[in-house]
């Protein structure tokens, strides 16, 4: 996603917008320990988000929290070695309606064992629905009436997964 070397404060940031929320990663092969890095942009669901992170010590750490956006990351003083910011591998985020909806239907292909959880509003919301996922056709059974969220649907998956999907959902 973004490096920075020497003494630089700021990580240039080269990507927009992600399909999915992300969980962002800082490495480093030396100890920055030291530093405070602040990353922002906007969450999962669209709000502005702020949060800090102790630097690496010669390893990678994961930033708390997940985003949708990156619009910049910086320390609060010289970082000792080359840095890098990423996104983790393994989890595939997003909302995918904001309002009160329902999941009509959905079909799409595995490319592995893992899962995908439809929660109601956000990413803490209770669990309405559990898609475990095989490298095979995805195309579960939804009764006539769908699976309601009040609240928005939020989804959470396994990325190694599902290679696509589509959603059918009432808006």
């Amino acid at each position: 996603m973004v490096s920075a070397s020497g003494t630089a404060q700021s990580l240039v940031i080269d990507v927009g917008e992600f399909v999915n929320a992300q969980t962002i990663t800082l490495t480093s092969s030396a100890n920055n320990s030291g530093r405070t890095f602040t990353i922002v942009g906007t969450d999962a669901n669209g709000a502005a988000a702020t949060v800090t992170k102790t630097g690496p010590n010669a390893n990678t750490v994961d930033v708390t929290g997940t985003f949708l956006t990156v619009t910049s990351i910086t320390s609060d003083g010289a970082i000792t070695t080359d840095i890098s910011a990423g996104v983790k591998d393994g989890a595939a985020t997003g909302t995918l309606f904001a309002g009160a909806t329902r999941i009509r239907g959905m079909s799409g292909n595995g490319a592995g064992a893992g899962h995908i959880n439809f929660k109601n509003g956000s990413q803490s919301g209770t669990t309405q629905h559990t898609e475990y996922v095989r490298n095979d056709l995805i195309d579960p059974y939804i009764p006539d009436d769908g699976i309601r969220f009040p609240d928005g649907c939020y989804m959470q998956a396994t990325a190694s997964a599902v290679v696509g999907l589509s959603i059918y959902f009432d808006g």
